[in-house]
């Protein structure tokens, strides 16, 4: 059994296709069925005739990559897909052998997988692993450190054992995150950023978190203490005063887990009692299909944040965090070079 990382595109456009159709879907449309290919050599001559503008290293590395997405991965190998959508990653079994078919009136590459855990939350994940996994392709073999063990306990529900002990370390193969130099520093950047909210703003602190981005809003607030809140964390308005509208309520969940459609049902309820104008409802781990299709329906009247819609917040606002919270998440801007895949 091996782990491969298979993206769905760029900017996760192939997500929804990918998880709904039960298949890994990988890019370059401009090629037709691979099962034709029979050799690497052939696959990489193919490259060159597609792509004749592109530089030897680049049509060497996506023509290995095509090669073991259409002629390596075996069935019973595990799949992980990060989201672009969401802080997750998608975990699945492969089913069958890579076909060339039809995917919403198009022809793709595909795999065909059993997305067993389709929403895991990459906090489940060690940091080695979300390391691996933020490297820069399209497709890599995850291998180091033990993996294999490792993603086979998080398909079956279980926790992370970790890098249990040192390993013969493998000749790495061209296709495996042992031998990619780039990787998304922006991706694990902010994995490391999430691990840490998670770890110091627990409970009731989270709610500090949120509310020091409405006070950057704009909003005054009033924050609910500690323990048990009746359906609202955070009451929020505009004006010097705070009864200017918007007038807003506020749950906030810390829960790693995605929330049911009880705690969106119960804001809902909150809002009438105070005769709130609009709601949020912060969720770290999420939400379950449930809550986004009826959010849908409250879309002029509910928001929902999970943890990547409340870090893009605190990025946004965070020079204008009191001090004694910015020394809680202490923070620091840098740039990075972006590099192609």
């Amino acid at each position: 059994m091996k782990v491969w990382m298979v993206r769905a595109g760029r900017q996760g456009e192939d997500e929804g296709s990918a998880l709904e159709a039960g298949f890994a879907i990988i890019k370059f449309r401009e090629l037709s069925d691979l099962s034709t290919v029979k050799s690497r050599e052939e696959m990489l001559s193919l490259f060159r005739k597609t792509f004749p503008h592109d530089s030897k290293y680049r049509l060497g590395n996506f023509a290995g990559q095509m090669w073991t997405f259409g002629h390596r991965i075996e069935q019973g190998d595990i799949i992980a897909l990060p989201l672009k959508s969401a802080p997750r990653i998608a975990l699945g079994r492969v089913t069958g052998p890579y076909k060339f078919q039809n995917v919403r009136g198009e022809s793709r590459h595909t795999i065909p997988v059993n997305w067993i855990r389709p929403d895991v939350s990459r906090s489940e994940f060690g940091q080695d692993l979300l390391f691996s996994l933020g490297a820069i392709m399209t497709l890599c073999r995850i291998e180091r450190n033990n993996a294999e063990a490792r993603f086979e306990a998080l398909i079956n529900g279980q926790k992370d054992p970790g890098y249990q002990s040192p390993t013969k370390l493998k000749e790495a193969n061209e296709e495996s995150e042992s031998s990619v130099s780039s990787v998304d520093v922006q991706q694990l950047v902010q994995d490391q950023i999430m691990k840490y909210i998670e770890q110091h703003f627990k409970g009731h602190d989270l709610a500090r978190l949120v509310d020091a981005v409405l006070n950057a809003e704009g909003y005054i607030t009033k924050v609910s203490p500690s323990g048990p809140d009746g359906g609202v964390d955070i009451l929020a308005a505009k004006g010097m005063l705070g009864m200017e509208e918007p007038r807003l309520c506020v749950q906030v969940k810390s829960q790693q887990s995605p929330a049911d459609v009880t705690v969106f049902r119960t804001l809902q309820g909150t809002m009438q009692t105070f005769q709130a104008d609009q709601g949020l409802l912060v969720c770290w781990g999420g939400f379950n299909k449930v809550v986004l299709q009826e959010a849908r329906q409250r879309f002029f009247s509910v928001r929902l944040w999970d943890s990547k819609d409340l870090m893009e917040a605190v990025y946004r606002d965070y020079d204008r965090f009191p001090e004694e919270l910015q020394a809680e998440l202490p923070l620091k801007r840098i740039w990075a070079l972006v590099l192609e895949e």
